[in-house]
C-alpha cells in the first residue's frame, strides 16, 4: 500500500476490525518510511454476471428475478419465504464462484430446479413445467414418471 504522505510502498498493519456494515475490513496503517499513520479498507470484489437469455440477448444477473420465479412456483405451498431465501444465495453463490462471467438462463433453471425438487415437489413441477415449456401432456407427463422413477 503506497504511504500518501511521502509514496513509499512499505507499511505495517498496526489494527484491523470490521466496517458496521459487515462489507468490508478497515485497516490503519503506519509508514515504514516516515512513520505516519493513514487507513485502508479491504472490500471484496464482486464482478458482474451477465446472464444470456434463450434469444441470445444479455442482461445483467438479477437474483430479485429468481426469486419472484420460486415465489410464483411455491405458491399456496409450505415453502417459507426463508427457505427459498437460502436456496437463492445459494445459487448466487454457485454463480459467483464459477469462473465464468456469462450464464445462460437454461443453467440458471437447472440449478433452481434442483433446489425446488428438494423443498417441494409440487413447486418443482410449476416451475418445470414453466421452465421448460411442456408442448403437450405427454412431455408432462413424461417429467413425471421420471419424478417418480427416480424416488
Amino acid at each position: 500500500m503506497k504511504c500518501p504522505y511521502c509514496g513509499e510502498q512499505d507499511s505495517k498493519v498496526v489494527d484491523s476490525r470490521h466496517s458496521e456494515d459487515g462489507a468490508s475490513i478497515r485497516r490503519r496503517r503506519e509508514c515504514l518510511k516516515c512513520g505516519k499513520r493513514f487507513t485502508t479498507y479491504e472490500l471484496v470484489e464482486s464482478l458482474p454476471i451477465v446472464v444470456v437469455k434463450r434469444d441470445g440477448s444479455r442482461q445483467s444477473f438479477n437474483r430479485q428475478k429468481i426469486l419472484n420465479g420460486m415465489l410464483r412456483a411455491c405458491e399456496k405451498r409450505p415453502v417459507s419465504l426463508a427457505a427459498m431465501e437460502t436456496a437463492v444465495d445459494e445459487i448466487e453463490q454457485i454463480i459467483q464462484n464459477s469462473l465464468e462471467r456469462e450464464i445462460s438462463t437454461e443453467e440458471i433453471g437447472e440449478l433452481v430446479m434442483e433446489r425446488l425438487k428438494k423443498m417441494d415437489e409440487v413447486s418443482y413441477v410449476r416451475f418445470a413445467s414453466v421452465y421448460r415449456q411442456f408442448k403437450d401432456l405427454n412431455s408432462f407427463v413424461q417429467e413425471l414418471n421420471q419424478m417418480l422413477a427416480e424416488k
